[in-house]
């Protein structure tokens, strides 16, 4: 009986060795967790911060200071040591069209469309412009382009006289070279 006991007691060993390392382990996950938690609330607090700073950045200003930025609204953020174009949340990245604003106030993406629909001959279906931008001809990408393409209409930029083909919208006119014409 005696080596019965010992048996247990080797297991007991075992099973206290087991739980000691899953109790060490499970600290350290704590530990991670906890971090992780902490630079997710800083996040949070930084975007909340953003956006009520861009908030009051696109209070209502004077009509001059609406020409001189050619947009209202805040369109995007570009970060000056790499030059890259960054999409801020909470914020109309595609502004409604105004006389003698341009296409410079488009995110790139937006741009894109719109120098595609302008330069084509007549009305184009986003299945035709998804490649001409760059992207696979896959349902998709022409979903994901033809609903740009309805955001561009509803914001003035485009024309969509026939379900699913877009024009350049017509009551635009102007000398400037980004000015959009028919």
């Amino acid at each position: 009986m005696g080596s019965l006991f010992e048996e247990l007691e080797a297991r007991e060993a075992a099973a206290r060795v087991q739980v000691e390392e899953l109790e060490a382990e499970l600290a350290e996950v704590s530990a991670r967790l906890s971090a992780a938690c902490a630079g997710l609330d800083r996040l949070r607090i930084a975007r909340e911060t953003v956006a009520e700073v861009l908030a009051e950045m696109t209070s209502p200003v004077p009509a001059v200071a609406v020409e001189v930025r050619q947009s209202p609204v805040a369109e995007r953020v570009v970060s000056a040591y790499a030059g890259v174009e960054r999409q801020v949340v909470g914020v109309l990245a595609v502004p409604n069209w105004q006389p003698g604003m341009g296409m410079d106030v488009l995110p790139s993406d937006y741009r894109d469309i719109v120098e595609v629909v302008s330069d084509a001959p007549g009305a184009v279906r986003a299945k035709q412009i998804a490649p001409r931008i760059g992207l696979p001809v896959s349902a998709a990408k022409i979903e994901g382009t033809r609903s740009k393409l309805k955001r561009l209409v509803e914001r003035g930029w485009l024309d969509e006289d026939t379900p699913g083909l877009f024009t350049t919208a017509r009551r635009r006119t102007g000398s400037s070279p980004n000015s959009l014409q028919r």
